[in-house]
């Protein structure tokens, strides 16, 4: 499967989870359903991936952690908030770029649609 081919199980596995749980729930709640629903489909994924980040040759020495890498390819940062901000889709952006990673979804489970809460995020390496 592809970039593309992923997303599309990852959005139909928000949908079904936003579907039977609605919004209000904690971040961690959803994150563990979203990873039930995905295994359902036989879809490896990752949870709280740790990456290392670098500059120029320095190491930070803070771990950053993904919510989920879905097949290898497909970053996954799940919120619960108001309304998603430029800083969530930064965020996500840096770590599809420390992770050399071409896709990435932004999910916020704190919509009353959830399809409305998706953002797609390509990252041109």
């Amino acid at each position: 499967m592809d970039e593309n081919d992923i997303s599309k199980y990852v959005i139909g596995a928000a949908i079904e989870v936003h579907k039977y749980l609605g919004p209000g729930l904690l971040e961690s709640v959803y994150q563990q359903c979203m990873v039930r629903e995905l295994q359902l489909h036989a879809i490896d994924v990752a949870t709280e991936l740790v990456l290392k980040g670098e500059y120029k040759g320095l190491k930070f020495d803070i771990d950053y952690r993904i919510d989920m890498l879905v097949a290898d390819k497909v970053v996954v940062e799940l919120k619960v908030v108001d309304s998603l901000l430029p800083v969530h889709k930064a965020q996500l952006l840096s770590y599809m770029k420390l992770s050399g990673k071409k896709l990435g979804l932004l999910i916020n489970f704190n919509e009353a649609v959830v399809k409305d809460g998706v953002k797609r995020i390509v990252n041109k390496l």
